[in-house]
């Protein structure tokens, strides 16, 4: 399945969370095995050769593409995760979203200095999460490699945000202007 095709497993819901949004729905993606297999062999096949050895996903959806992306580029899954859920000491990173702000944290021992971190989240919008986890990474003294994504909302300039933090890679796999 060509990647391009990935975009007619994606169902718009108008007016969701509120008036005036079309929530883009991917759960079509997961559902089939052939479109999901072509999104995890599109971020592999991107990162293949960067010496990826731990990718990072945003609760919730993040954890949906990222351990199979993980698993397949041989490398492991960190849980980003809203503050309260990790079990060990943690690090946060608060962060503003489209519409309110939220925390990610992380476990504190998860990312060490050696470390190449992929971030991988279903949606790119404004940037803010992927650039607090970013940030947060960086901190813990790794090597960000880039940021990864399904969807990027373009018209929100996530890019723009991500510049901030320096300069990583973006792959987005579909653009929505």
């Amino acid at each position: 399945m060509d990647v391009k095709e990935l975009e007619s497993y994606i169902v718009d819901i108008p007016d969701y969370p509120e008036p005036g949004v079309i929530f883009k729905d991917i759960t079509p993606l997961f559902a089939d095995p052939k479109p999901f297999r072509a999104m995890v062999d599109a971020f592999v096949s991107h990162y293949k050769d960067e010496g990826i050895t731990k990718v990072v996903g945003p609760e919730a959806r993040g954890f949906m593409i990222g351990t199979p992306v993980a698993l397949e580029l041989g490398a492991g899954f960190i849980p980003a995760r809203k503050p309260g859920k990790l079990p060990r000491a943690t690090v946060s990173a608060s962060y503003e979203l489209e519409y309110s702000t939220d925390t990610l944290e992380i476990h504190a021992d998860a990312i060490q200095p050696e470390d190449r971190v992929l971030i991988i989240d279903d949606l790119i919008a404004t940037g803010g999460t992927a650039a607090a986890t970013g940030k947060l990474i960086q901190d813990m003294g790794a090597t960000l490699v880039g940021y990864a994504s399904i969807l990027e909302l373009c018209f929100l300039n996530p890019r723009k945000k991500l510049a901030e933090s320096g300069d990583h890679d973006l792959f987005s796999l579909i653009k929505v202007n």
